[in-house]
């Protein structure tokens, strides 16, 4: 079985930083991609980031410059570090992580007040 555990959430003010984490336990076994997506009331999941097994990054257009994914290969953990925030940041954020199968973390709150 594995696990995904996510932290780093909160609320905090326009303009101001979060950082998330993720972190992977149980059997899970050549992790390759680890990600973020995120989900806002009324609105469809979507892809923030994607860090692969190489380091290898990518972003949504509307994070480029702000957000920064990371790993830490020998703790299985994912962060995303989110600086100047917006309102429109406010949503549910989710962790996947690819391995022989994929797997999604439980989601944790990002708010952003105005």
């Amino acid at each position: 079985q594995v696990q995904l555990v996510e932290s780093g959430g909160g609320l905090v003010q326009a303009g101001g930083s979060l950082r998330l984490s993720c972190a992977a336990s149980g059997r899970i076994f050549s992790i390759n991609t680890m990600s973020w997506y995120r989900q806002a009331p009324g609105k469809k999941r979507e892809f923030v980031a994607v860090i692969s097994s190489g380091g290898g990054t990518s972003y949504a257009d509307s994070v480029k410059g702000r957000f920064t994914i990371s790993r830490e290969n020998a703790k299985n953990t994912v962060y995303l570090q989110m600086n100047s925030l917006k309102p429109e940041d406010t949503a549910v954020y989710y962790c996947k992580v690819v391995g022989t199968a994929a797997y999604w973390g439980q989601g944790t709150q990002v708010t952003v007040s105005s």
